[in-house]
């Protein structure tokens, strides 16, 4: 089975421009992403999905200067095609689904959504954001090149073709499904970065981290949880506020 990490970036971002390769405690973001799925037992290859709009270009050279991943160029705005055009060119049978503004992306979650498939095969998709308890930003979705296939093929709304995988968690008649879940909800905790705050907050916590950039999550929990204070500098923000968009929108 070859299992490739799809990491979707680009340089837009109507909140924190460039944010993908923003230096956190000295690293750039996606750097900091990458190192932590290459950590993954199981994944077979990491590719960069960016768009082939100009503004991604210093993007696409950014990763093609680094040799670690490889970099793919599609769509900006339809996602889903973006991701599956990449997958179909890297021959992939399974995919792991990474958003490039989560830098504690944990290896352990990870092949934990690997581990449900090569114990279930009739498994099409995996993930622990369906019922989320992990905090935002340890969000990760696995499913197989014939899911995203027909999701390509079928999906039709924006908000589906934007979001990647909207179709597949939606139709639970055409796909076997599972969600995963943590020992505790700390759904409304907020890990991933969109905004100054977010920054803020994720720099604190990877400066004190600094000597272990593949620190586990559950150690990050435990300082968080001994500075309460850390976790009040981002709190207050929707969960998924742009797929929540995305529908408003829709409505409309």
């Amino acid at each position: 089975m070859n299992i490739v990490a799809i990491v979707q970036a680009r340089m837009g971002s109507s909140r924190l421009p460039g944010k993908v390769l923003t230096e956190i405690a000295g690293v750039p973001m996606l750097a900091r992403i990458i190192q932590r799925i290459s950590a993954t037992p199981d994944i077979d290859k990491i590719v960069v999905a960016t768009t082939i709009a100009e503004e991604d270009d210093t993007l696409a050279d950014w990763i093609t200067e680094q040799g670690v991943a490889f970099c793919f160029r599609g769509s900006e705005n339809d996602v889903l095609d973006r991701f599956y055009q990449c997958a179909k060119l890297h021959n992939a049978d399974l995919i792991v689904r990474v958003t490039a503004d989560d830098p504690l992306k944990d290896p352990t979650i990870i092949q934990k959504a690997i581990d449900f498939f090569l114990f279930d095969p009739s498994l099409d998709y995996c993930s622990n954001t369906i019922k989320p308890t992990y905090p935002e930003g340890l969000d990760i979705e696995v499913f197989k090149y014939a899911a995203i296939e027909r999701a390509w093929r079928d999906a039709l709304l924006p908000s589906e073709r934007e979001h990647v995988t909207p179709y597949i968690w939606k139709n639970i008649n055409l796909f076997n499904i599972l969600n995963f879940e943590y020992k505790r909800n700390l759904s409304s905790w907020r890990w991933t970065v969109d905004k100054p705050d977010d920054l803020k907050f994720i720099n604190k916590i990877l400066h004190h981290f600094k000597d272990d950039p593949l620190v586990n999550f559950e150690d990050v929990i435990q300082y968080l949880e001994t500075n309460p204070d850390i976790i009040k500098i981002n709190e207050g923000t929707v969960r998924n506020e742009g797929y929540i968009k995305s529908i408003r929108e829709e409505i409309l």
